[in-house]
């Protein structure tokens, strides 16, 4: 069992895709909130659109 225990410990493999997917993580949040963003201002710009034209 020690032997094992040991391997394992030492391991750093599992530890680097760690870090990859938490880098992975961030970017994805930073996509959304931009992709969240623009979506509010293009759904502003569109009810200022169907607004104009449904008043004329």
């Amino acid at each position: 069992m020690r032997p094992f225990l040991n391997r394992f410990c030492g391991d750093r493999r599992g530890a680097t895709a760690v870090e990859y997917a938490l880098i992975m993580a961030l970017i994805m949040l930073a996509i959304v909130a931009s992709v969240r963003g623009v979506a509010n201002k293009t759904t502003g710009m569109w009810n200022n659109v169907a607004t104009t034209v449904l008043q004329h």
